[in-house]
């Protein structure tokens, strides 16, 4: 008896298919063949995926720790890459482009509780021919003194029956001279009190082995293993000409020497299991650093000392997750699961007074020393149907458990415990509108080296680590719509709040410093909108218009004005605005971002930083065969300057009236990059 299939309906958008079941049109997605991208000549995934209209990659944190929240947006062939400490975009360009056969882009309820509450989820659906493929990658980029800074990559993929070999190395080069000067006054009369002239010589150099094995042998038989291996060498000079209003001048120097090694191993398999498929996923990660600060004072050609800070640490992490799911349980597409991590951090951090003979004497910090360990776990649930043609609803619940321990300098034990529900709703009505709402309770991972006191030599700080240290939580809701516009465009819109507890902030510590720790309840407000558009229709040929925005506004009593203010590091205001316009074998185009300034609440201290222009960049490319691309780009033609303008209060912020203020201006000037861009197979 022959099976009689549903058929698909087909709705045509410019050079979008629209994908949809008649039973579940909640299922439609937004489908780009690969020869929607041809005339932008990418040579491989990263540059296709840039240039779906509206679709902007989610950036995760390579040492956040755990799986689940490290998902991301971004899936291959309908499954999330099992390593994290590629970033997606490190990934997506090891793929040649002409292995992607298409793009599709929809809600991610289809790929996993990680993916449920994002209104977009891309995924990329590559080929199954065999044979080799691959990328090459050359540039060179000239800081304004005229040091280079070379760069290259190569990746190469193996296809052969059911597996797929990928073999990556990568050598990425920040090479930067940047200039400026810090000016120092007293208040409220504005009298000068120190003028430094500066010029920082950074030098970054990091290089990276990546490879790869997966096995595709249909529905639910699945396996992959993936290693990197990474070496990142930090080395910054600079030179400080120090002007006191009294006393002689100085000749400061600050240098940092930063080691950083990082290993991962990681894997999954996928076997089919009680009508679905069964999925075990591992990872192990490594990250060793070695850093060094110093600054040296001298005057009329003598030493006056000066301080230096080493920082010494290994950080790791073993985890396993295991999840089961199937598509079709009496109507409900259902996920069961949990995980399990091992996450250690052991520090040494040594901050001393240097002699002017050069010895060392130890300047003690509340905590300098300790062992931060955490043994967490975690079981979900995750259910979804659809409750019309154009509706679907997906439910999930989490419980997360972690023990918590501090040892060394300080001691601390701790239990706990959250419960983290979450339900979305997709409507997909007719026209190509989708919309999005979804309510969720998160919580945000602490940053072990948070619980760890240091120094910031370059601006003088203290940081107190705080032991006692909780993670914020909050309920977020977020709504979202889209439409396709002109064609091939799409128009973009989110509206959000968050209710936040426990924010985590900068609290004073008994020792006089301040340190990262938890305020009271705040809120955060979220609007962002994209308009992604072809200019055909107003007469420029193979014209593309970007343009984002994105407003959060935060709120949180702070304890030492006792009055509301945002949280720290945040910029209320972000936009960007890209435009590139294709003709044959030429293309050209510009990009150009803008915020406005964040600030660090701290003790004696408002830490505020600014772009007064936006960062402009220019480019033009040259195609002289389908598999080659020549770029020129000139990045900050518009030579924006940073400024970083702190304010400082005596003896905390409790006293409204500022005492001194130091304005710092940092200038990279325009920086000019040659690339070559070669794809083979």
């Amino acid at each position: 008896m022959m099976r009689r299939h549903k058929p698909l309906h087909f709705l045509l958008f410019g050079g979008i298919i629209i994908v949809a079941s008649p039973a579940a049109a909640q299922t439609a997605v937004n489908s780009y063949q690969s020869s929607f991208f041809t005339p932008f000549s990418p040579a491989n995934a990263l540059e296709i995926v840039r240039r779906v209209p509206g679709f902007v990659i989610e950036k995760v944190d390579e040492d956040i720790r755990g799986f689940s929240q490290a998902a991301g947006n971004v899936v291959i062939n309908g499954q999330r890459p099992s390593s994290k400490s590629d970033t997606v975009e490190v990934i997506l360009s090891r793929i040649p482009a002409n292995r992607v056969v298409r793009v599709e882009v929809g809600s991610g309820e289809r790929f996993g509780s990680e993916y449920t509450a994002k209104a977009q989820v891309l995924n990329l659906v590559l080929s199954d021919a065999g044979g080799i493929a691959g990328t090459a990658e050359g540039s060179v980029r000239r800081d304004f003194r005229g040091r280079l800074a070379p760069e290259a990559s190569l990746s190469g993929l193996l296809r052969r029956g059911k597996s797929t070999f990928n073999l990556s190395g990568a050598l990425t080069n920040g090479v930067y001279t940047e200039e400026g000067f810090d000016r120092i006054t007293t208040l409220p009369s504005g009298a000068l009190r120190e003028f430094r002239d500066k010029v920082n010589v950074t030098t970054e150099p990091t290089y990276t082995v990546s490879g790869s094995w997966a096995h595709d042998g249909g529905a639910n038989r699945t396996a992959h293993i993936n290693a990197r291996l990474a070496q990142a060498n930090f080395k910054l000079d600079q030179r400080n000409d120090v002007f006191p209003a009294t006393g002689p001048a100085r000749n400061d120097a600050l240098t940092q020497r930063y080691d950083v090694r990082r290993i991962e191993i990681g894997g999954d398999v996928t076997r089919p299991f009680a009508g679905g498929g069964v999925k075990l996923v591992g990872l192990a990660t490594r990250r060793d650093r070695d850093n060094v600060d110093t600054v040296f004072l001298r005057a009329n050609g003598a030493s006056l000392g000066g301080n230096q800070q080493t920082t010494d640490d290994v950080s790791e992490e073993t985890l396993a997750r295991l999840v089961w799911n199937r598509g079709n349980l009496l109507g409900w597409s259902v996920e069961i699961g949990g995980e399990a991590a091992i996450n250690k951090l052991d520090s040494d951090v040594g901050l001393f007074d240097v002699t002017p003979a050069g010895g060392r004497n130890r300047i003690d910090l509340p905590i300098d020393q300790a062992v931060v360990k955490e043994k967490r776990g975690e079981l979900f649930v995750n259910a979804g149907r659809p409750i019309t043609k154009a509706l679907r609803a997906d439910l999930g619940f989490t419980y997360e458990a972690s023990r918590l321990t501090v040892s060394g300098d300080a001691t601390a034990e701790r239990t706990l415990r959250f419960p983290k529900p979450k339900a979305t709703i997709d409507w997909r009505p007719r026209g190509g509108w989708h919309a999005q709402l979804s309510v969720s309770r998160t919580v945000a991972q602490l940053q072990f080296e948070d619980f760890i006191s240091s120094a910031t030599l370059a601006a003088e700080q203290i940081n107190g680590g705080n032991a006692n240290l909780v993670p914020q939580r909050a309920w977020e809701v977020l709504a979202t719509i889209e439409r396709p516009i002109l064609g091939d465009g799409l128009v973009k819109i989110e509206l959000g709040h968050d209710k936040v507890s426990k924010v985590q902030d900068r609290v004073p510590t008994p020792e006089g410093f301040d340190a990262p720790g938890n305020l009271g309840s705040g809120d955060k407000w979220i609007a962002r909108a994209k308009v992604d558009t072809p200019l055909k229709s107003i007469g420029i040929k193979g014209g593309r218009l970007t343009l984002y925005g994105s407003y959060v506004g935060t709120s949180v009593v702070d304890p030492y004005t006792l009055e509301k203010r945002p949280f720290s590091n945040f910029d209320a205001f972000y936009f960007e605005i890209n435009f590139r316009q294709d003709l044959g074998k030429f293309a050209w185009g510009l990009d150009a971002e803008g915020n406005t300034h964040s600030t660090t609440f701290r003790r004696n201290e408002l830490d505020r930083f600014s772009q007064r222009n936006p960062y402009t960049s220019v480019f033009v490319e040259y195609r002289p065969s389908a598999r080659t691309t020549l770029n020129l780009t000139l990045g900050n033609v518009t030579q924006a300057p940073s400024y970083r303008r702190r304010t400082f209060f005596f003896p905390d912020r409790t006293n409204p009236d500022p005492g001194q203020l130091e304005i710092r201006k940092r200038n990279r000037h325009v920086l000019p990059t040659l690339k070559i861009k070669h794809s083979f197979g």
